[in-house]
């Protein structure tokens, strides 16, 4: 997928069709790469972390901001902050990229209607094997068992 293909002319990032995020709730912190990699990361802010506030956008109605905060739970913080970070890249600008991209696609996949599951039968083939499996451990625990022998 093109770097650019998510954003529209307004500078605003095209999550599905009926989201957009304005790139002035995006906040980025900038910070020094962790790990080796020499003089440059050890003098140039190249890490990248993406700030945005769910709690508070007003790009999301009430059931969207819901669906996101109870598949991003682990993402966010105790303020409602989504936190995501990038140090791949040796170019602040290419962390800047990897960062918004991921960003993006955290958003859809949070977004994606879950699909209801149609309840099915199990096969004859299933219960048949859930049914010896069952057979074999009441054998085995029936083995295990003490046997009391009246002397």
């Amino acid at each position: 997928m093109d770097k650019l293909a998510s954003q529209s002319e307004e500078g605003d990032l095209l999550i599905n069709k009926q989201v957009r995020i304005p790139r002035t709730e995006l906040l980025y912190r900038f910070a020094r790469a962790k790990g080796p990699g020499g003089q440059h990361v050890n003098k140039n802010e190249m890490a990248v972390e993406l700030l945005f506030d769910l709690e508070h956008t007003s790009s999301l109605t009430e059931e969207e901001r819901a669906q996101v905060k109870q598949r991003l739970a682990s993402r966010l913080d105790s303020t409602g902050m989504l936190h995501l970070e990038s140090q791949t890249e040796r170019s602040q600008l290419r962390n800047r990229l990897d960062v918004t991209q991921r960003f993006i696609r955290l958003l859809r996949t949070a977004l994606q209607p879950t699909k209801h599951r149609r309840p099915t039968r199990p096969t004859r083939n299933a219960i048949e094997t859930r049914l010896k499996h069952k057979t074999r451990a009441s054998r085995l625990k029936r083995l295990r068992q003490r046997r009391h022998h009246e002397d």
